[in-house]
């Protein structure tokens, strides 16, 4: 059986990610409802996530690389136009 998550919009549903399966096959659809989380639901997944980086000594390295790297000049000289 394959999931595939999806959103309603009318009479449509919108599929969230590509079926690999071809045109004109005929398929059958179960229908879920996933309610959207509560704002404490989403507080308490938050809270679990917080911290989820600390003691891992390379993170500072890492992203001092990658600011370098963003602020790196990466402009070309533009060659004059002599007529």
């Amino acid at each position: 059986m394959l999931k595939v998550k999806g959103i309603k919009r009318g009479q449509s549903i919108e599929l969230l990610e590509e079926l690999n399966i071809p045109d004109g096959i005929e398929i059958t659809i179960e229908v879920a409802m996933t309610s959207s989380l509560s704002e404490q639901e989403r507080l308490t997944r938050l809270n679990q996530i917080f911290g989820a980086w600390k003691n891992q000594p390379a993170l500072d390295q890492t992203f001092a690389e990658i600011d370098s790297e963003r602020h790196a000049y990466q402009g070309r000289v533009i060659e004059p136009i002599d007529d």
